[in-house]
């Protein structure tokens, strides 16, 4: 015989959509419009299993629950509220008075038959189990069904604090995906600027936000190439952007294996700085490091671009001192950069190096002095600073 089950909501539409999917899966059916119908319709019908809205007029599922698990007989009638409500709070509201399960409006109608056949299959066991209780023993047999209903009622448990662990995580979901699109997108605008593995660090907070403004001790390399403006002048625009995306792939490289941080494009030029966001002990030394990987590997480019008939070298500036670093910009058009006289000097270095010069400030090589071999280039008078500026020529590393 089919198993009879009790719906009562309100909405007549809610109705007739679970009163068809129960029907089209087996069960009879019986409907109740309000609470004191739904009472009248358990005395009368007395069905298997209740499926109960919370938000009905007048009485609501809550009290219709709760004068159901009034009277004894029906203690082990299993009663599941529909909610469009916050799952969490109702289910709390909903085990005071006596309910067994919930489901969530929309209803799933995979879940809506698994739950019925699981609280249908607890209750003939429990009725089975009283039953059972009424006959003369048998002692062995008793035993078995005890350890029988004990198995069942731990798992009935785990499947309800699944069920609450499941609402909790719905219940959340929707902020979670919008916390992780947030760290998606901040990670992708951090990548800009820094190494994939620096940005993960910092999203993750293992590294402090950069995009705030501070002030900090950094070294400046500026590099651009000598000549480009008047190839730029009168090559094709393929030919323009061909030696752009192969000199900036040559030096994107470089500056990702020294760490370095990229301040900003502009055609030609790159600006890197060292020892921001993340203190650097040896700032001065990877900066160095990277320029001559940088000089290696454009002297290497200098003969196919002249067989191609570019006549470009580069020049290149480095430069220490403190900096206001943080983001730049609008909302929707953020920059992280480095203000500064530090960031001037680098660059009017770089504007004074001949080709393939790597020129340095005085106070960049009191702090490498000992790494690499140089010559005096004089006091260049360079544009924004009043006095001359003391500049070396890095010829390579030291030996030995």
């Amino acid at each position: 015989m089919a198993a009879k089950i009790l719906v009562v909501d309100d909405t007549v539409h809610n109705v007739r959509m679970l009163v068809d999917l129960l029907i089209a899966k087996g069960y009879s059916t019986v409907t109740a419009a309000s609470g004191p119908e739904a009472l009248a319709k358990v005395e009368a019908e007395r069905p298997d299993l209740v499926l109960l809205d919370i938000m009905m007029p007048g009485m609501d599922g809550y009290e219709v629950c709760r004068r159901i698990r009034a009277n004894p007989e029906y203690g082990i009638l299993p009663v599941v509220m529909v909610t469009a409500l916050d799952p969490t709070r109702e289910r709390i509201k909903g085990l005071e008075a006596g309910a067994d399960d919930f489901l969530t409006k929309p209803v799933n109608v995979g879940e809506l038959v698994a739950r019925v056949r699981s609280l249908l299959r607890i209750k003939d066991l429990e009725a089975g189990a009283d039953d059972f209780l009424t006959k003369p023993v048998n002692v062995g047999e008793l035993v078995a069904r005890v350890r029988s209903l004990l198995r069942i009622k731990d798992l009935y448990g785990t499947v309800q604090a699944q069920a609450a662990e499941l609402a909790d995580l719905n219940a959340n979901l929707e902020e979670r995906v919008r916390s992780q699109v947030a760290q998606l997108e901040r990670l992708g605008r951090l990548k800009r600027f820094f190494s994939p593995q620096l940005a993960e660090l910092i999203v993750t907070g293992g590294a402090a936000d950069p995009l705030k403004s501070h002030r900090r001790e950094i070294t400046v390399v500026f590099v651009d190439l000598r000549g480009f403006t008047a190839f730029a002048e009168i090559a094709g625009p393929e030919e323009v952007m061909g030696v752009l995306h192969q000199y900036h792939a040559e030096m994107g490289r470089l500056i990702l294996e020294a760490e370095g941080t990229l301040e900003h494009f502009a055609g030609d030029g790159l600006m890197v700085f060292f020892n921001d966001p993340v203190e650097m002990r040896d700032a001065e030394e990877r900066a160095i490091h990277m320029a001559l990987a940088m000089r290696g590997r454009i002297e290497a480019l200098v003969p196919e671009w002249r067989r191609s008939g570019y006549d470009l070298h580069f020049g290149m500036g480095i430069a220490q001192g403190p900096a206001t670093l943080g983001a730049i910009g609008f909302e929707g058009r953020w920059d992280y950069g480095a203000i500064g006289s530090v960031s001037n000097l680098a660059a009017r270095l770089c504007a004074e190096a001949r080709p393939g010069e790597i020129l340095i400030s005085s106070r960049v090589l009191y702090k490498i002095e000992a790494l690499i071999t140089c010559e005096p280039k004089g006091e260049l008078s360079l544009k924004g600073f009043a006095r001359p500026v003391p500049a070396f020529n890095v010829l390579g590393l030291k030996t030995g």
